[in-house]
């Protein structure tokens, strides 16, 4: 049941041109932009790996990641089965996480809603809008939470239109070093 790294890149190969949800970005885009911000933030090979494979879900789920759903598609776990036995937790709990630390960014900074875009504000409210004062509470004390929220500010800046980010080959690199030591 567990990806390997050659059969992650043929899954983004084959269905990472297709767009992600509303957004003006492919899939694809949007993974190798994801990466690249955690990248150029320094973020530790984990969670720059975190961050390129946290949406594989929508690549995973038979019905894809669309625009004006009305049921969450839980992409968030989707990916973790196949990824489970293969990567550390360093890289799979920030992906379980990352619709979490949304939802705790709506009520740790009230401002980030607004920079939210049509199409995440719209998955906010069908994962269950800000959390509550108690949730966001217990959401930082569970471990890889300050990951999961690095990886959620990358996912939002993830999203533009022709950016230059370096290729699946060099992200690829990184997965099979991680999946030595995993």
């Amino acid at each position: 049941m567990a990806l390997s790294t050659p059969e992650i890149v043929s899954l983004f190969e084959t269905r990472g041109a297709a767009q992600y949800g509303s957004e003006a970005v492919t899939q694809l885009e949007h993974a190798l932009q994801c990466a690249a911000l955690a990248e150029a933030a320094h973020a530790s090979p984990e969670l720059v790996a975190a961050c390129l494979l946290h949406d594989l879900g929508h690549l995973l789920a038979e019905a894809p990641h669309e625009s004006g759903r009305s049921v969450d598609d839980v992409h968030q776990y989707l990916a973790i089965p196949f990824l489970r036995g293969v990567f550390p937790a360093a890289v799979l709990e920030p992906i379980r996480m990352h619709v979490d630390a949304k939802r705790f960014l709506c009520r740790a900074a009230p401002e980030y809603w607004d920079t939210l875009s049509p199409a995440s504000k719209h998955s906010l409210e069908l994962q269950g809008g800000a959390f509550s004062p108690a949730e966001a509470k217990r959401f930082l004390q569970r471990p890889f939470a300050r990951d999961a929220v690095t990886l959620r500010r990358c996912d939002d800046l993830a999203k533009v239109p022709g950016k230059p980010a370096p290729g699946l080959s060099r992200y690829a690199a990184l997965l099979s070093e991680l999946t030595a030591t995993a």
